[in-house]
């Protein structure tokens, strides 16, 4: 994993990099590695594994998913310990089963590959590059309760002494743009204090330089040109700064040098979305919940459930067992037996109760709570940074320069985004059509045929309906087949 971003080494390593590496060392690098890369032996991607790495692309509602979804889902005892903290993820953990990390497609080198399903939601990147900037001022800007930035550094190294847990500032890519942002604000505000009162700030808080930085800057400074310009692409590549590839930044730094180079990083973030179990658009919020209900949510239950009777017939099996042998048995089990009851009895009344409706009503429930509780927390921060204010008023007002800016700076995710749709529709498409299909009764159809014979759109249903079954009737007839002949 590299150090960090780049900060005020910056200009030094950029051009020891320019001179040591030219165009065609930069292609030859990334083409080796996008081709080892697609030689991926993903086989069954669109059916539940023993492991869901949820990948959380920042800023696109990944954490809403992980609360409101996984968690009613997958009790703490099946959730991989410190998930979201690289330096301390244990993979290995027995039962383990779901990770959700801000880490890239990289971590998979350290998972059972055969074994594991992907999901990641993607969104708009421009709206993704917004919320991003938006997020870290909001973060860096509860600091601001402290007096100077020195206040802040001694009481961060004592509450990380004290807790355990992990905040944060710990989590990629936020403990790098944070305290870059943080760092920012208090620079700016000591400046105001020696400038004294200022009459007017303007009305553009994105454009506000006596508060904040403004997007402008933000978005053209190389911490961001690093980490937050298509890094949608890089992540699902397994190319950030917090990659398990050793040589992660040469690649990375060679497509941000040589444009062309990102149509390599590309065609294999597009091959991993292709392998992936399920992938989400932020912007269809309701579609992409429904379709995670229906696609994941409904294999974690059946999953949970066949493990749930695998551990109650091998209870039973292990309590015969104990009958016979006496009580040597249990004595050597004594150690895990009760971690072990804790977890399947929680999954068991987890998995026995849930259905898909019910999650999809417990996941409205829970969204609500979750949006009411940010948007708190989110008003009380930007008031520190007054009259600055990030609504989605402001953003409309952002000039049409800047926005293209940004589109032309997230090139790659501007593309991938595009793809990530099509595998959406598609998705979508084939979830609505097993739904209409198992909700068709013989009363529907006879209506459908004998009321409304003029629609295209019902005929065709028809059609392919009937297609459907004969392909199932076929598939049972050579089966048949293939048995007779065997015997």
């Amino acid at each position: 994993m590299e150090n960090g971003p780049c900060s005020e080494t910056c200009s030094d390593a950029d051009s020891s990099f320019h001179s040591s590496y030219d165009f065609e060392h930069c292609k030859n690098s990334v083409k080796q590695w996008a081709s080892s890369s697609l030689h991926s032996d993903t086989k069954d991607g669109h059916i539940l594994k023993d492991l869901l790495f949820f990948l959380h692309v920042p800023r696109t509602g990944g954490r809403t998913y992980f609360h409101c979804f996984l968690k009613k889902l997958y009790s703490s005892a099946l959730e991989c310990p410190r998930s979201y903290d690289k330096l301390r993820f244990n993979p290995h953990k027995p039962g383990c089963r779901l990770l959700v990390t801000h880490d890239d497609y990289s971590m998979m080198s350290k998972l059972p590959t055969e074994k594991t399903s992907v999901v990641t939601i993607l969104r708009n990147p421009i709206e993704r590059v917004f919320s991003a900037y938006e997020f870290s001022i909001e973060v860096a800007a509860r600091f601001l309760v402290h007096p100077n930035l020195t206040s802040v550094l001694k009481m961060s190294s004592r509450i990380r002494s004290k807790n355990g847990g992990i905040s944060t500032l710990e989590i990629w890519p936020w403990k790098y743009l944070v305290p870059w942002m943080r760092e920012d604000l208090f620079t700016r505000r000591d400046e105001r204090k020696r400038r004294g009162p200022h009459h007017a700030y303007g009305n553009d808080s994105y454009d506000m330089e006596e508060i904040v930085m403004p997007l402008h800057e933000y978005i053209n400074h190389p911490v961001a040109m690093d980490i937050v310009h298509n890094g949608a692409t890089f992540q699902v590549a397994g190319l950030t700064n917090n990659s398990n590839i050793r040589e992660a930044h040469e690649l990375r730094q060679c497509v941000i040098t040589h444009e062309i180079l990102g149509k390599y990083v590309l065609e294999v973030a597009k091959k991993r979305l292709d392998d992936m179990l399920y992938v989400g658009i932020t912007e269809d919020h309701r579609e992409s919940a429904t379709m995670f209900a229906n696609v994941v949510g409904a294999q974690v239950i059946s999953q949970l459930m066949a493990s749930t009777v695998n551990n109650n017939n091998n209870n039973n099996n292990n309590n015969n067992n104990t009958s016979e042998q006496g009580p040597s048995v249990s004595d050597s089990t004594n150690d895990t037996s009760d971690d072990q009851g804790n977890s399947s009895s929680t999954v068991e009344e987890q998995s026995e109760s849930m259905t898909v409706g019910k999650l999809m009503k417990t996941y409205e429930t829970c969204i609500s709570s979750l949006r009411s509780s940010q948007s708190q927390r989110r008003i009380a921060s930007l008031k520190r940074i007054s009259p600055a204010n990030f609504t989605k008023e402001a953003r409309r007002n952002v000039p049409d320069t800047l926005l293209k800016e940004i589109i032309s700076l997230n090139s790659l995710d501007m593309e991938l985004y595009k793809y990530a749709k099509e595998i959406f529709q598609k998705q979508h498409q084939i979830m609505k059509l097993q739904d209409s299909v198992s909700s068709v009764t013989p009363e529907k159809w006879h209506y459908m045929m004998f009321n409304n014979i003029d629609s295209t759109w019902t005929v065709a249903y028809f059609l392919g309906f009937m297609f459907l079954i004969f392909l199932i009737c076929f598939y049972k007839s050579a089966k048949r087949r293939i048995s007779k002949v065997k015997v």
